[in-house]
């Protein structure tokens, strides 16, 4: 316990010091494009490459997918519930945000410093069905209510999905282990020299990006907006944890991985379908800060049980 503690608070320091060399000007906001592509593009997928390698493909871990792609489902329908009443714009923006969380940038340093190797395998099967939901779920609802028109094209959806390297490393890897082929020993001592950077610079570029600016007339739709993704995400994340309580990693995965973060992908989403980014961007980062105290007091919780 008292090393998972240390963990969090070597975590806390680092997203610290990525916002300290911000205010500082040591670094810029703007640094942190080309820190999310090192991320994305290299060092998470090395860390992909490492971990799943000779990994035993499990039903608790395939599972995982369909879990994810029943949770956005499960979460956009409460935001249309919660929202349906509200201003179209302002209603595509929040339904928008509802389903996807981010995974890859903002859970895979934390998993991977309380629960290792296995945790990584287990978020990243998570990933992959949430991968769906960003892409899929998540576009089609901005731009139906951006467009008013229910026309779905499918090139679209499955196009960021192809050009995605993290999520064509999940699929690269999980095949090899179908196929019980194994990747060079080079290879994956290179690998994980590169992966041992993604932790630093994942929580590095969370300081970057956090921001505390924001409107005082957002707060009714920020308020409404957190009650119910938290509120979705703890009833659910905690019913399936007792219900998979004899598969102690599963359990711990989904019970996180419905409080994660909103995916940045919605800031993204947001300008091009000309929603307000400045409140996507407020929400993103206010999750990060409510998404980090609730997994320290969940990830405690089951430390203790």
């Amino acid at each position: 316990m008292e090393g998972f503690q240390q963990q969090f608070i070597i975590s806390v320091f680092i997203i610290l010091l990525g916002y300290f060399f911000k205010r500082t000007k040591i670094l810029k906001e703007s640094d942190g494009q080309t820190i999310a592509r090192i991320v994305f593009n290299i060092t998470l997928p090395a860390l992909v490459l490492v971990t799943f390698n000779q990994m035993e493909i499990t039903l608790p871990l395939v599972s995982l997918i369909v879990i994810a792609i029943l949770f956005g489902l499960v979460a956009a329908a409460a935001g249309f519930f919660v929202f349906r009443s509200a201003d179209t714009d302002l209603k595509g923006m929040a339904i928008m945000m509802m389903p996807g969380v981010n995974v890859g940038l903002f859970a895979f340093p934390l998993v991977e410093a309380i629960w290792g190797r296995e945790g990584i395998q287990y978020f990243g099967m998570f990933d992959v069905g949430n991968a769906v939901i960003v892409f899929g779920l998540c576009f089609f609802i901005a731009s139906y209510f951006a467009n008013g028109s229910s026309k779905f094209y499918l090139r679209e959806t499955v196009s960021p999905l192809l050009r995605s390297i993290p999520f064509l490393t999940y699929m690269f890897v999980v095949a090899l282990n179908i196929f019980d082929f194994h990747l060079p020993t080079f290879l994956l001592d290179t690998a994980e020299i590169i992966s041992g950077a993604n932790m630093p610079l994942s929580l590095l570029l969370l300081g970057l990006y956090l921001n505390f600016s924001f409107e005082k007339s957002w707060f009714p739709l920020i308020g409404k907006y957190l009650a119910v993704k938290y509120g979705t995400g703890l009833v659910l994340g905690l019913s399936l944890f007792w219900l998979f309580s004899d598969y102690p990693m599963l359990a711990n995965t989904v019970l996180i991985g419905f409080i994660l973060p909103t995916s940045t992908t919605a800031v993204v989403y947001a300008i091009r379908y000309r929603y307000n980014a400045k409140i996507a961007g407020t929400i993103v980062n206010i999750t990060i800060i409510l998404s980090f105290l609730l997994i320290w007091v969940l990830a405690s919780f089951v430390a203790y049980h």
